[in-house]
């Protein structure tokens, strides 16, 4: 609950009570230590006496009244926009241990020294302790952003206009925090990565972006951008997770990744949970939303960036979490660190962490300045935030078009006091009210004047950092896979024993066969239901194969992945798992099949099988890059498998299939006709069955009537090397499609839905 007051009457004089810190810390984690929350505190004060004297009426309450308590002094002047240092005064100082850089830098900022915070709250009879010698430092330039009359069209985007954001202007600067706030679709997302350089190729840019004063786009390794989404691999570790993420970014030896690893995780507090799992496995529980979030922060931190982007840091996190997200997240930008981030509405609590905000609605700016600033611009225009709500939510309401369906319900309503005044705003004209009060406030003419300081002369270039190579980032990858897929009971594990014992059942169903003329049909059957069931059975993969689609996505929009590397990188960790798979299942139905006893066609068998299973993964690949969804790629392959045994050419032979379509061209293109084509020919190639006492038949003939193979001893290795051709073709089509869908963010599905909904709403 939160009380206003007026400063003018009297000031608050509110201490800090040392042991109760100690109580909510081991409750809630939130504060990390008593100067982050000391710090923390005075703003969210700052913020509560400015809003409270500009739109409530004056209230005297004594001060143990109030939640946060705080020692006289403490109360910090906010931020203005005298406040942006010029670049000689920007600098942040790196630490340096053992000659490498750390993520825990410390800026030059105006808040109190650590070493003076501690002082107050030691008593004055016992002398603080002796202060470490300095350590050795070098100065590195802080990175600002600016953009000037930033406008983006998107065709197709909006139905009135394809103007997504209309002449933005504003800027950032090292050790701030920059909330972009605003309704849903108002264009918050759009301008984040119009900022960092991430919109489609389809968006148009116009306008200005300087980054340290320079007009330069942003460089690998200079900035960070987090989605709104978690991709995060679940089977890993916190360090695992990003240890392997230091490994595809960066170049070097492994103890600097290691260490830079370490400070990433002291940075976003994650050093309780980072030897747990992320996500949930067998009976462990997995990890909470805002600790994923925190991870992938942590993940953007390794590359050690001058800009961070966040998409929707605080999306689907509760109260708790999304306080703890903040405090890091002020933490690191008093370390320096320029922090840009779109957020939809928060807490009385989070809205007082904010340096500065910019409000949108439909593309056009209703403010940009100081948070503390912002409430006194609603209040000039008319629209005080009442007490007792938080301001956030008091802006939402004004500028959210939604709103009018909730007047248009509650018009006729009545409360104790009449109409309920609480409802009857009118967007449109509060939204005109606000733009136009905002032009010819005194706030434009602050923003002007300090992006023409800022961009008056260039500062130092953010510079692209260095790479892995592309070796090193595949035998990253293929190791990363190789460990989730030992993890993985649920996908993997359980797929080869689903395999073992298909095996199993068929093989018993048809042992006993012998070795006349009348075995050779019922042995055909056999090795079309093993062929056809256990390539079948590979769709409980797809759930994992779209999880590291989706990995990918995420990696390769960061740099730090790429369609080739992570194609080799997921065959080579997939082949042990394949072959164990051919290998386990190939002897259990190879002998109780009775096939040919020679170790070289058992090895071809297995061979053969092995390249089957490849060849599917490749299918499996194509159809979940296309789709991009569980369910319906699990359909579709089950449709494509039972299409493939149609014209494997068991139930009818391929010579007498229809030649439309049938024959040319699905007969060529499933892989089940060639695999079980060389079986057949590595099983009755020599064999010869005795027809009475003076006439034999070879296997040839003997298949002539069951299925269509070639007479040609050789020709088994043909087929063969079809299927590795097969693999190929399905691996170099998922190349093209990685670069087509993902990349450009294209699903086949969303496509068809999109489009049935459009029909549905004419």
């Amino acid at each position: 609950m939160f009380f206003t007051f007026n400063p003018h009457t009297f000031v608050l004089n509110l201490r800090f009570e040392v042991d109760s810190l100690s109580t909510y810390h081991a409750q809630k984690n939130v504060f990390s230590n008593y100067n982050m929350m000391e710090e923390i505190q005075s703003q969210s004060d700052n913020y509560r006496s400015s809003s409270s004297s500009a739109s409530s009426p004056i209230t005297k309450l004594p001060s143990s009244h109030f939640y946060y308590l705080r020692k006289p002094g403490s109360l910090r002047n906010p931020i203005s926009f005298e406040d942006s240092p010029d670049w000689d005064d920007t600098d942040v100082e790196l630490k340096v241990e053992e000659g490498r850089d750390t993520i825990n830098a410390a800026t030059t900022t105006a808040s109190p020294s650590p070493s003076k915070l501690n002082s107050r709250s030691t008593s004055s009879s016992s002398p603080p302790p002796p202060s470490p010698p300095p350590p050795v430092a070098r100065k590195i330039s802080g990175a600002s952003i600016v953009w000037k009359d930033l406008t983006v069209t998107i065709k197709g985007k909006r139905k009135y206009s394809d103007r997504v954001i209309k002449s933005s202007n504003g800027f950032a600067l090292p050790g701030t925090i920059t909330v972009i706030m605003g309704p849903a679709k108002s264009g918050k997302s759009t301008l984040l990565k119009a900022l960092s350089g991430r919109l489609d190729d389809s968006a148009k840019v116009y306008g200005e972006v300087f980054v340290n004063g320079a007009k330069s786009s942003l460089h690998y390794g200079s900035y960070g951008f987090v989605g709104r989404k978690n991709t995060l691999i679940g089977s890993l570790t916190v360090r695992e997770y990003l240890y392997y993420s230091a490994l595809l970014q960066l170049p070097g030896f492994l103890c600097e990744k290691k260490s830079i690893v370490e400070d990433a995780i002291l940075a976003m507090s994650l050093n309780d949970h980072a030897n747990k799992l992320i996500g949930s496995h067998c009976c462990t529980k997995g990890l909470s939303k805002g600790e994923k979030r925190r991870i992938t922060i942590a993940r953007e931190l390794i590359t050690r960036p001058h800009l961070l982007f966040i998409d929707e840091p605080l999306y689907h996190l509760d109260s708790v979490s999304a306080l703890l997200m903040m405090v890091t997240l002020k933490k690191l930008a008093s370390n320096g660190l320029t922090l840009i981030f779109t957020i939809y509405q928060s807490s009385t609590e989070v809205f007082g962490l904010f340096d500065r905000i910019c409000l949108l609605s439909n593309g056009n700016t209703l403010f940009f300045g100081e948070t503390l600033a912002c409430l006194q611009h609603f209040s000039n225009a008319g629209f005080p935030c009442p007490i007792m709500q938080s301001p956030s939510d008091h802006f939402l309401r004004a500028i959210n078009t939604d709103f009018d369906r909730i007047i248009s319900v509650c018009k006729n309503w009545q409360d104790d006091n009449g109409d309920l005044s609480s409802v009857n705003m009118d967007t449109a004209i509060a939204i005109r009210t606000l733009e136009e009060t905002y032009r010819l406030s005194a706030d434009v003419a602050s923003v002007e004047t300090m992006i023409l300081r800022l961009t008056e002369r260039e500062g130092p270039l953010l510079k692209s950092k260095g790479k892995a190579s592309s070796v090193a980032r595949i035998a990253v990858l293929t190791w990363r896979s190789f460990l989730i897929m030992s993890r993985e009971l649920k996908y993997y594990w359980l797929r080869l024993i689903l395999c073992m014992m298909l095996s199993l059942c068929i093989g018993t169903m048809f042992s006993g066969l012998g070795h006349s003329l009348l075995s050779v049909e019922m042995r055909v059957a056999a090795i079309f239901l093993f062929i056809s069931f256990t390539s079948l059975l590979s769709v409980v993969g797809v759930p994992m194969q779209l999880k590291e689609v989706k990995v990918y996505a995420c990696e390769d929009s960061n740099g730090h992945s790429g369609g080739f590397v992570f194609l080799m990188g997921q065959l080579l960790a997939s082949i042990p798992f394949l072959f164990l798979i051919s290998i386990s299942s190939s002897l259990v139905f190879y002998f109780l099949v009775e096939l040919r006893s020679e170790f070289s066609h058992l090895m071809y068998f297995v061979l053969n099988f092995f390249m089957c299973l490849l060849v599917n993964e490749g299918l499996m690949l194509v159809v979940v890059t296309i789709l991009q969804d569980t369910f319906s790629s699990i359909s579709t392959l089950v449709f494509i498998h039972i299409v493939m045994m149609l014209s494997a050419g068991y139930f009818r032979i391929r010579s007498a299939l229809p030649r439309l379509v049938w024959m040319y061209p699905l007969s060529y293109i499933t892989f089940h006709t060639f695999s079980i084509q060389g079986i057949l020919e590595n099983e009755y190639s020599g064999v010869s069955f005795a027809v009475g006492e003076m006439r034999t038949v070879s296997g040839y003939q003997a298949l002539e009537n069951v299925y269509d193979v070639s007479p040609n001893e050789h020709s088994k290795w043909k087929n063969l090397y079809i299927l590795s051709f097969m693999a190929i073709c399905y691996r170099v089509l998922v190349f093209l499609l990685l670069h087509i869908c993902v990349k450009k963010n294209v699903s086949l599905f969303r496509f068809v839905c999109c489009k049935m909904k459009i029909n549905v709403a004419q």
